[in-house]
C-alpha cells in the first residue's frame, strides 16, 4: 500500500510540474538573415549591398523578462566608395570597392516589454513579446580586431513549450576604420567612435530551451 501512495503522489507531482509549466535557464540556436554596412563606402543608405549573414546564439534567461544573449556569427561587407555622392581624394594603391568577411563574438543584455512564456501560472505573461537589447563585442575582419557596442530590438514567440523562434535586429557600432579597407581618406583624426565603421544585422532565429528551473508553489 505505501508504494500506490509514492506512486499516486510521484504522478500528482508530475501533473502539477506540467500545469505550472517549467522556467528555462538556458536556449540555444541558430540564426540566419542579412546584412548591411556603414562607412566611407555608404555614408546613409540603409539596407544597401545586402549580404548574408548567420551563426549559432544562446541565451541565459535571468527571468522572464530579462536574459544575456550571446552569439557567434559570420558575415560579411561590401561596397564601392566610388559610387558614392562623396568625392574622396586620390590616394596611391587605395582599393575603393570591397568585399570582406567578418566574424563576430558579442554578449546583449535584453528587456522585454512583457514576461515571456506560456501557462496559467504565469499571469500575464505573453508568448509573443517584443524586446530591446544593447551589449558590448568583439569584430574580426579585414586583418583588424575591434570592439563593438552592439544596439537594437526584435521580436520572439514561444511556439512550444520548448522551442522559440524570433527576429532580431542590431546595428553594431565598431571602434575601427580599418574594416572595409578605407582608412581616415581624408586624413582627418578620428574620435571614439566618429568616422568609424558600422554594420547591422537582421537575423532570424529558432532555439531549444535547457536546464529547466524548478520552483516552489507559494500558496
Amino acid at each position: 500500500m505505501a508504494r500506490l501512495y509514492s506512486i499516486i503522489a510521484a504522478l500528482l507531482f508530475a501533473i502539477g510540474v506540467n500545469a505550472q509549466e517549467l522556467e528555462y535557464a538556458l536556449e540555444l540556436g541558430a540564426m540566419g538573415g542579412v546584412g548591411f554596412y556603414m562607412g566611407d563606402g555608404n555614408l546613409g543608405g540603409f539596407y544597401k549591398n545586402v549580404t548574408g549573414a548567420g551563426g549559432l546564439m544562446g541565451r541565459y534567461n535571468i527571468n522572464p523578462r530579462m536574459s544575456l544573449k550571446f552569439d557567434l556569427a559570420y558575415g560579411s561587407i561590401k561596397g564601392n566608395a566610388l559610387k558614392g555622392s562623396n568625392k574622396y581624394p586620390a590616394k596611391e594603391g587605395q582599393k575603393w570597392d570591397f568585399n570582406n568577411s567578418l566574424v563576430d563574438l558579442g554578449c546583449q543584455y535584453e528587456i522585454s516589454f512583457w514576461g515571456f512564456g506560456t501557462g496559467s501560472s504565469y499571469k500575464g505573461h505573453k508568448r509573443l513579446t517584443p524586446y530591446i537589447q544593447m551589449g558590448l563585442g568583439f569584430t574580426y575582419g579585414n586583418d583588424a580586431l575591434t570592439m563593438n557596442i552592439p544596439v537594437g530590438f526584435g521580436i520572439k514567440y514561444k511556439l512550444k513549450p520548448r522551442w522559440n523562434v524570433g527576429l532580431d535586429w542590431t546595428m553594431r557600432f565598431t571602434m575601427s576604420d580599418k574594416l572595409d579597407g578605407i582608412e581616415d581618406p581624408y586624413r582627418i583624426p578620428s574620435g571614439f567612435m566618429k568616422n568609424k565603421d558600422s554594420y547591422s544585422w537582421t537575423m532570424f532565429y529558432i532555439s531549444y530551451d535547457l536546464c529547466p528551473k524548478y520552483r516552489k508553489c507559494n500558496n
